[in-house]
C-alpha cells in the first residue's frame, strides 16, 4: 500500500514537472488565497481586542448616571423637577439590588495641584474603594488606591494619573509618599496609574485626573449632592434589568414616574460594547468572504490543472479500469494529487501569513500597534482556512476526476 502512494507522488511530480508554469501559478494562487484568508481574519481579530481594549481603558460594562429634570406628572407632581441625588441614595441602590456588584459616588471639581514651584490643574474626583476595580485604574507597584481607613478616616490622601505625576514630578519619577497641595491644602501620594489606552471619558482622562477619598471630597468641598452614581451588574447581560430596577428603586425614593427615562441621565457602556461585538461579527465576516473569494480562485485554476492531467492521461486511466482498477480507486488517485497541490500552497500561505504577524506584533512596529493592535492568528482562524482549503481541494480534483 505504501509503494501504490510512493508511485502516486512520483506520477504526480511528473505531471507538474510537464505543468511548470501552470502548477506554479495554481500553487501562487492557493498562497495568496490562503495569506489573505489567515491575514485578514487575524488583522480583524486584532483589531477588534485592540477596540475593545481601548473602550474597557475607562473601565468595562459600567452604567454611569445622574439627576435631571421630570418629563412626566407623577401624583399630583408636575414636569420640570430637578431630581439630586445623594450618597444615600448609592447605599439604598446596593441595598435594593442584589445583582448590583458596586456602586460608588462620583464627584468631581477642578483644582490646582501643585509639589513644589509646579502647579497644575486636574479634575480631583471623590470616589469610594473599589472604585478602581471597575475604572481600571491599576496602581503601579510600591502605590495603592484609596482604601476603607482612607474613607472612613477622611484621609488626606490622593492617588494620581501617570500623566499627572509626569507633569507634577517629572516624566518616571517617584512620587508615593510625597506631600503635594490641592488648592493649598496638604494630600499625600498613595499611589500612581499604570499607564493604560482609554478612549472614552466623561469627565477628564484618567492620566490626567487624581483621586480622593469621597469621604474628604464632602468635607473639603462641602458636596450636598452627588454629580453622578457609578455602578457596574454582576453579570453584562443583567445591565437592563438593572436599569430598570435604578429607576424604580430611585423613582419610589423621590417621587418620580419609574417610566420617566428623562428624570435621570443614563450612560450604559455596555451598549457601545454590545454594538461593538456585533459590528465586528460583520466586519470578520466581510475580511473572510474577501479571503474565501480569493482562494476560490485559486481553486480554479487546481481545477484547470487537473482537467489537462485527466486529459494527458486518458490512455493510461483505460489501461488501468481494464486491469480492474474501480471508479473510487481512480477518483481517489486525482483527489490525492489535488490535494498536494493545495497542501503545497497551503503551506506556503500559513508560513507568510505567521512571518508578517511576528513582525507586525514585534516592538519594532509598537506605533503601528496603537492603531490597529496585534494581529493574532488564534485556532478559529486556523480551523477556517484549513476547513476552506480542504473543500477547495476536494472540489478541485473531484469535478474533473469525474
Amino acid at each position: 500500500m505504501f509503494s501504490y502512494y510512493l508511485k502516486l507522488v512520483g506520477q504526480f511530480w511528473q505531471d507538474m514537472r510537464r505543468q511548470k508554469l501552470r502548477t506554479f501559478l495554481t500553487v501562487f494562487g492557493i498562497t495568496w488565497g490562503t495569506v489573505a484568508v489567515v491575514l485578514l481574519l487575524s488583522f480583524g481579530v486584532g483589531l477588534q481586542r485592540h477596540s475593545m481594549k481601548m473602550m474597557h481603558g475607562m473601565g468595562a460594562n459600567i452604567l454611569i448616571f445622574g439627576g435631571n429634570r421630570t418629563s412626566l406628572a407623577y401624583r399630583g407632581l408636575g414636569t420640570g423637577r430637578w431630581i439630586g441625588l445623594r450618597e444615600e441614595d448609592a447605599a439604598l441602590l446596593r441595598e435594593r439590588i442584589p445583582w448590583m456588584e458596586f456602586i460608588s459616588p462620583d464627584n468631581n471639581e477642578d483644582v490646582r495641584l501643585t509639589y513644589k514651584r509646579e502647579t497644575r490643574m486636574v479634575s480631583v474626583a471623590g470616589v469610594y474603594p473599589g472604585y478602581e476595580e471597575i475604572r481600571s485604574l491599576i496602581p503601579a507597584a510600591g502605590g495603592r488606591f484609596i482604601n476603607g481607613m482612607d474613607q472612613e478616616l477622611k484621609r488626606r490622601v490622593v492617588f494620581i494619573g501617570n500623566a499627572t505625576r509626569d507633569k507634577l514630578f517629572g516624566k518616571g519619577s517617584e512620587a508615593v509618599g510625597k506631600i503635594l497641595t490641592i488648592n493649598g491644602s496638604p494630600f499625600t501620594v498613595i499611589g500612581v496609574m499604570v499607564e493604560k489606552v482609554q478612549t472614552s471619558s466623561y469627565m477628564s482622562r484618567d492620566e490626567d485626573a487624581a483621586f480622593i477619598p469621597f469621604a474628604t471630597y464632602k468635607e473639603m468641598f462641602g458636596a450636598e449632592h452627588v454629580q453622578r452614581l457609578i455602578c457596574r451588574a454582576t453579570d453584562p447581560l443583567l445591565a437592563p434589568a438593572l436599569i430598570k430596577e435604578i429607576y424604580r428603586v430611585l423613582g419610589s425614593r423621590h417621587k418620580f414616574d419609574p417610566e420617566d427615562k428623562e428624570a435621570l441621565w443614563m450612560w450604559d457602556t455596555s451598549e457601545g460594547e454590545r454594538f461593538m461585538s456585533l459590528f465586528f461579527l460583520g466586519f470578520q465576516a466581510f475580511l473572510g468572504l474577501g479571503g474565501v473569494f480569493t482562494l476560490l480562485v485559486g481553486g480554479i485554476g487546481v481545477a484547470n490543472i487537473m482537467y489537462v492531467v485527466v486529459r494527458e492521461r486518458r490512455k493510461e486511466l483505460g489501461i488501468k479500469a481494464a486491469l480492474g482498477a474501480t471508479p473510487r480507486t481512480i477518483l481517489m488517485q486525482f483527489l490525492i494529487e489535488t490535494f498536494l497541490i493545495v497542501a503545497a500552497g497551503g503551506l506556503t500561505g500559513f508560513a507568510i501569513s505567521y512571518g508578517v504577524v511576528a513582525l507586525f506584533s514585534s516592538p519594532l512596529l509598537a506605533k503601528a500597534q496603537q492603531f490597529i493592535g496585534s494581529p493574532v492568528i488564534n485556532p478559529l482562524v486556523a480551523f477556517c482556512a484549513i476547513g476552506v482549503l480542504g473543500l477547495v481541494g476536494f472540489a478541485a480534483g473531484w469535478a474533473p476526476a469525474r
